[in-house]
This record gives structure tokens, C-alpha cells and sequence, in this order.
């Protein structure tokens, strides 16, 4: 349509032609500016549906065919809205681009299913939340670990990590207050004895409208904006779904979450190049910790032993803390001699990737065969076994043992299948982040990367698999980072 105003303004269109008027505008008084936009510049606007001709009765028929054309739209959007709220009020799933994290939607996309996978990881969010680690240090330690985000990103954004401690998708609800939200035939479908997330319809109120910003031509484009408002508890829609998380572990996550609020923002007033990449010689990882006088306006930043912090005396630690502005210093100062020389970069990384794929006498295949041939005998077993029940040749009590058995061996199994995938997926990542470090970062000139900011750096040194423990000697460097073998001194 921009294109078509640009045209007409330009003299060189003598009539617009359309199949109908609300293939221009569904709203009577755009139609009404467009026509007039173009009668400016001698331009006709016609459908071919219209009423011809600049008669009153001629102009009168087209606006009551606006009129209509806004009329069916209002419709259309009425009745999609009621469609999904009776929708969700049946306690059915509406379906959007992506199921929630943790989960899958079931054949007819009208529910969602526990992904386990995907589960595991929420599971240790929520046990990092409730120990008192805030989303800054949460996203540092899954970066660390290669978890990737929902996004299939390696770094988790803060805002995701809280929201998903504060959803109530992941709270399991007794069957007596799920019944509270929702109908009395959708808590007749549930089972009185488990626990229910709830996943909430209509959240939010949407409205939207259009904005105009230059084009950098002279010009103007458009697009539409929306603006989200909270809508009250009362009118938004409850649906259960199956829960998967103790709730003692939610309730104390979102406890310690909204307490950590002051601490999360100390935590994050310096870029901590090293964090959660420093081991200390008794094994333990090494924390920030930042002091100041009490008497002196100069700020000094450390890193030290968690484990001797902690413990203090009980700890036979005796590795002292370590100045945070001289190790990081040093360690960028080696890191960044090495990327000089991108060979040396890509033996390092190849070195790690190909003892990612050291296997075990089986091939990876064979092995991740064999697991979903154990799984599929489980679920042949389990139904032999109910019919077995069902027909007299086993009691009930010899029935839940050999049901418990095959759910440990399903459980092993799937565990060891995650195992597996997660090798190979560790293998694909090293490969990236391998061409990622040559192509943007070996070879830099010293000024270009003496430039990368201290988050820059530490997302390097995450690339490169980097682990740092200090020693008599100096800083012992562990990763990708030279041809002789994993680790090296930095002095």
C-alpha cells in the first residue's frame, strides 16, 4: 500500500483497482482518507464489486459496504475470542509457537506433556534459585555447563530464569484448589491424588495499533505496536496440566528469589571476567567476594575459596584470595598471546572435540539403540504383566513390584539416552564455538582485543572450555590452548 501512495503522489497512476473495498481497509474511515489521498492527486479508487459513479446514492452504497466489511471484522474477532475461552473453560491448551519450556504439546495440541529432557533443567533452576543463587549467577553457571536456552542460545536471558521461578506452570496445585480456578467436569477428569501446574489463559490485555517511523528515503513505514496489560487473577482462565516439580522446592525457590532482589544487584556491579571459571587447589570453586574500608572510599574486588569462606575453620584450605583486577590480568594476557596464532586455536579445540568422541567399546548408535529397545520392552512387559493381573495369574502387590522395577530400568534407560544426545550435541557446540574463535577472535590485532569488554572475555573463555586453578608456580590454565596437551601455566 506504501508502495501504491508513493506511485500515486508521483503522478503516474491514473486508477487504483482492488477485488473488494476491504481489500484496501476493513475500517470505513480508511477507506474514506485513502480515497481522498488519492482524488488529491487525480487518482481514481475503485473495486470492482463497487458502485460506480460520484452520485450521492453511489457514495451512500460504498459506505455501507465499509460499513459491513467492519462489521464482519468485529464479528470474526468476537468470535475467535469466544472460541477460545470456551476453549480453555474445556480445560484444553490453546496452541502458540512454542510449548512452555519443560514441555510438549499432546497429538491434538490441546494439552501439554511433561518433556523430561527439557524438565531436568527446570529442575535445577529452581534447586540453583532455592539455594540462594540469583538469575545473574543462575545464567553464569548454566553458560558454564553448555546448557542451552529455550532459544537454543548458549547465554539464558535473567528476565526468562525469574519468570520461570515465578510461573505457576511449574507449581504443583492440590486437586482442592485446581477445583477452585476451574469447572467442575474439568476437575472430574483430574486424579484427586496428584498435582496440577496452572497454565493461564488471557493473561494479558492486548491492544494494538499502528505507528510510522522514516524510512531513511524521505519516506514513511509502518507497523503495528502492541501494548500488554496485566489482566486481574479473577479473569484470566485456569488450565491444568501435569506437574513435575516438588512443590516445597518451588515454594522455597520463590521464597529465596524474592528475597535475593538487593544481593542480585551488588552481584552484578562489576563484569567478573573469571567467575565461575576459577577452581581452587583444595577442589572447590572460587567466588567473588568485594570489600571496603570502612574508612577509605577505594572498592577492592577478590576472588576466594567458597569452601574456606564458608567453612572457615573447618576447612583445611590454605589458598588465599586472590587480587580479581592481577588474575584477570594474567590469565588475559596468556589467552590472548595464544590467539594470536589461529593453529595453535584450532589444534587446542580439535583436541578437545576429538576427545569428546573417545567412546566406549560400543559405538554411540549401537548404545543409544539398545537403550530404546530396553524401553520398548518396558512397555511390552507392562501391559503383559496388567493382563497377566486382569486375568488371575498375579496379584496386585506382585503387579506394583514389577511395575516399579520396569520404571527404574525406563528411568535408567532414558537417563542414559539423555547421556548420549547431550555427548553429541557437546560435540556440535565445540565445533561451533572451534569456527566461532577462529573466525572473530584468533588473529585480532592485540588492540582489537585488548578493546573486548570484561563479558566479552568471559563468554572466550567459555568457548574455549577454560578452567583456571592457582598454584605455587603461577596460574595453571586448563583448555584449548596449546598443542602439547590440556593444560598450561600462566605466569
Amino acid at each position: 500500500m506504501d508502495r501504491v501512495r508513493d506511485l500515486v503522489a508521483a503522478g503516474a497512476v491514473s486508477a487504483v483497482l482492488a477485488l473488494d473495498r476491504d481489500r484496501l481497509a476493513r475500517k470505513v474511515v480508511l477507506n474514506l482518507v485513502l480515497e481522498e489521498e488519492l482524488a488529491r492527486h487525480g487518482c481514481e479508487l475503485r473495486a470492482l464489486n463497487d458502485y460506480a459513479g460520484d452520485s450521492p446514492e453511489a457514495a451512500l452504497m460504498r459506505g455501507i459496504q465499509g460499513q459491513f466489511a467492519e462489521y464482519e471484522r468485529a464479528k470474526i474477532v468476537e468470535r475467535t475470542r469466544r472460541g477460545k475461552e470456551r476453549k480453555a473453560r474445556e480445560g484444553r491448551i490453546m496452541r502458540g509457537p512454542k510449548p512452555p519450556y519443560g514441555f510438549r504439546y499432546n497429538a491434538t495440541h490441546d494439552a501439554l506433556i511433561v518433556y523430561e529432557p527439557e524438565m531436568v533443567v527446570v529442575e535445577k533452576v529452581f534447586r540453583m534459585a532455592a539455594s540462594g543463587l540469583g538469575p545473574g549467577a543462575i545464567q553464569t553457571r548454566l553458560y558454564a555447563e553448555g546448557v542451552p536456552s529455550p532459544t537454543g542460545k548458549r547465554m539464558w536471558q535473567r528476565q526468562v530464569l525469574r519468570r520461570m521461578v515465578e510461573n505457576d506452570i511449574y507449581l504443583p496445585h492440590t486437586h482442592d484448589e485446581v477445583r477452585e480456578w476451574v469447572r467442575p467436569e474439568v476437575a472430574a477428569k483430574l486424579d484427586p491424588e496428584l498435582g496440577y501446574g496452572l497454565w493461564w489463559y488471557g493473561r494479558h490485555e492486548v491492544t494494538v495499533h499502528a505507528v510510522s517511523a522514516p524510512d531513511g528515503n524521505g519516506g514513511k513505514r509502518y507497523a503495528k505496536r502492541e501494548v500488554r496489560k496485566p489482566r486481574p487473577r479473577e479473569e484470566q482462565i485456569a488450565v491444568p496440566v501435569p506437574a513435575y516439580l516438588p512443590r516445597g522446592l518451588v515454594e522455597t525457590a520463590r521464597a529465596t528469589l524474592a528475597t535475593n532482589k538487593s544481593s542480585e544487584r551488588k552481584y552484578l556491579a562489576r563484569e567478573w571476567e573469571l567467575r565461575g571459571l576459577l577452581r581452587c587447589s583444595c577442589g572447590g570453586r572460587m567466588g567473588t567476594q568485594t570489600t571496603k574500608p570502612r574508612d577509605g572510599e577505594t572498592t577492592y574486588h577478590y576472588y576466594a575459596c567458597n569452601r574456606r569462606r564458608k567453612l572457615r575453620k573447618m576447612c583445611e584450605c590454605t589458598q588465599r584470595s586472590l587480587s580479581a583486577t592481577e588474575v584477570e590480568g594474567r590469565v588475559w594476557h596468556f589467552v590472548s598471546e595464544l590467539l594470536k596464532d589461529p593453529e595453535k586455536v584450532r589444534v587446542g579445540m580439535n583436541r578437545l572435540i576429538e576427545r569428546e568422541r573417545i567412546d566406549r567399546t560400543n559405538g554411540p548408535q549401537r548404545e543409544a539403540k539398545a537403550w530404546t529397545e530396553k524401553i520398548a520392552e518396558c512397555h511390552r512387559l507392562r501391559s503383559a504383566y496388567q493382563d497377566q493381573q486382569a486375568t488371575g495369574h498375579m496379584t496386585l502387590d506382585e503387579l506394583g513390584g514389577k511395575l516399579k522395577e520396569l520404571d527404574r530400568t525406563r528411568e535408567l534407560a532414558r537417563a542414559e539416552l539423555g547421556r548420549l544426545q547431550r555427548r553429541r550435541e557437546r560435540i556440535e557446540e565445540l565445533e561451533r564455538d572451534r569456527d566461532a574463535i577462529i573466525e572473530s577472535y584468533a588473529g585480532m590485532l592485540p588492540d582489537a582485543l585488548d578493546a573486548l569488554s570484561g563479558e566479552e572475555r568471559r563468554r572466550l573463555y567459555g568457548m574455549l572450555r577454560l578452567e583456571v586453578e592457582p598454584t605455587p608456580d603461577g596460574l595453571e590454565v586448563t583448555g584449548a590452548l596449546s598443542t602439547s596437551g590440556p593444560r598450561s601455566t600462566a605466569t
